[in-house]
């Protein structure tokens, strides 16, 4: 939820200052999961036998945390602070903290019976709030400041309920804020009014390799999150803290490369963001007409630049990847498998089975691996966009060995003569028999240009992905 301290303590008091947990039965008597219980409870589960009699039972533990918990006020501290917590059992067996003392009228009024009180309770979650110094420092503020609780509780839900909504832009109604925060990941509108072709010229006369062009645009655009609407190349915050630094964009070789872009964006009074895919689609054009096929690439214009005092660094450190299948780079610090990573990437990013496959052999095709290193690059004319890494691939000539983790060699069948090296992302694509069928497709001879335009339709899915007030 990319939370700090201040907002965790406000949504668990807040959360604690209403309503009440349930655990006044014995668990053991509710009925099957809804997938397993009987037809006649038509989809209900965990069917309570004494509901009417001791109220529903879910997390086990029961009671309200104030002694007036179905109002909004400061009662939540009031109660922590103020009161000596003991381990004891609820009803259905769950440890929870209740008062060592407490008066009869500081205690809550039993949700079934008005004419009965029962002690309050707190989980470990609350006891940290009063025992952790700092924890213990917010809530001690927010009990001194009820308005300041309030108003943080409300910034903090508003975050929780429209944290996977994206940024601003996408919010419609008569009640979306006029403030901007730092958690939408605010970009600012860019420039449209420009002759991309020129800018590409230019670019394709900065001396930028094909793969240095290709791999600056991929590592802008591939952090964005399907899930959350988070990351994306609109913002460019490629160039800034902490994407800049990530070991799988290669610091020192990005900084080289956005230098050049850097200068040609000023020249041309147009953002960085537009200018890192231009600078990606003038590669990939390039590499097509090496491979005998001259198109032109569909761009939008009017990205726009972040900056670093627009930019939350601890939350945007939670995009940082493990590994990216599609420049064949593992970090080694996953107990996950490359093959499960690159699923899991390709998931956030939005891709069919197809456009992954189209994807890792044309980013192989154009030589985008990280480091320059040479595995899965199964062809010898690195920067064209060929279909050779899927022909190599699947040619019953070739036989692999397996020389290391995560390290194969692809040798002749009958010489034994080494070709090339390849990752188990590569050899996935031959091993799984869904994956095969779609390298075997772009593998045919007469599906070159199909490879061309198919890798071309997904990278435009990719670098527009984040341009939502196009979508």
């Amino acid at each position: 939820m990319a939370m700090n301290d201040e907002e965790t303590a406000a949504l668990t008091a807040g959360g604690h200052t209403v309503g009440k947990a349930h655990g006044n039965g014995d668990d053991s008597k509710l009925g099957r999961e809804p997938e397993a219980a009987n037809i006649e409870d038509q989809g209900f589960g965990w069917i309570n036998p004494t509901l009417e009699e001791k109220g529903p039972v879910t997390s086990g533990l029961e009671g309200a945390w104030t002694t007036n918990p179905t109002k909004w006020d400061n009662g939540y501290f009031e109660m922590l602070f103020n009161h000596d917590w003991e381990l004891k059992k609820s009803p259905a067996g769950a440890w929870q903290w209740e008062p060592v003392e407490i008066k009869e009228e500081d205690k809550p009024i039993n949700a079934l019976n008005s004419n009965q009180r029962d002690n309050p309770i707190m989980t470990d979650a609350d006891m940290a709030m009063k025992m952790d110094p700092i924890y213990n420092e917010i809530c001690l503020k927010f009990k001194n400041d009820p308005e300041y609780f309030s108003d943080t509780f409300a910034r903090a839900w508003f975050k929780l309920t429209h944290r996977d909504m994206g940024p601003k832009t996408r919010y419609i109604g008569p009640n979306t804020p006029t403030e901007t925060l730092i958690w939408q990941d605010p970009v600012s509108i860019g420039r449209d009014n420009y002759d991309q072709e020129e800018v590409k010229n230019k670019i394709s006369d900065s001396g930028l390799s094909i793969s240095d062009r290709v791999t600056v645009a991929w590592d802008s655009a591939k952090t964005f999150r399907n899930s959350d609407l988070r990351g994306g190349a609109n913002g460019a915050r490629l160039s800034l803290s902490p994407q800049k630094n990530w070991p799988g964009n290669e610091p020192e070789r990005l900084s080289k490369t956005l230098n050049v872009l850097k200068s040609i964006s000023s020249e041309f009074g147009i953002s960085l963001a537009d200018t890192i895919i231009l600078a990606g689609n003038s590669a990939v054009e390039e590499a097509a007409s090496l491979a005998g096929i001259n198109l032109e690439l569909p761009f939008e214009k009017g990205r726009g630049d972040a900056t670093q005092e627009m930019t939350d660094v601890n939350s945007f450190s939670n995009l940082e990847p493990e590994a990216d299948a599609f420049r064949n780079w593992y970090s080694g610090k996953s107990k996950s498998s490359p093959e499960e990573l690159m699923i899991d990437q390709a998931q956030l990013l939005g891709l069919s089975a197809p456009e992954i496959t189209v994807l890792i052999g044309g980013m192989r095709s154009l030589g985008a691996n990280h480091e320059g290193n040479k595995s899965g690059i199964l062809t010898d004319k690195a920067g064209v966009l060929s279909n050779d890494f899927f022909v190599n691939l699947t040619d019953m000539n070739n036989k692999w060995n397996i020389v290391g983790e995560n390290k194969y060699e692809i040798r002749d069948r009958q010489s034994g003569e080494l070709k090339w090296t390849a990752s188990s992302v590569d050899l996935v694509f031959g091993s799984n028999s869904i994956l095969r069928s779609y390298a075997e497709l772009y593998a045919q001879d007469d599906n070159k240009e199909k490879f061309v335009n198919d890798f071309i339709s997904v990278w435009d899915k990719i670098m527009n992905a984040d341009r939502f007030e196009n979508n």
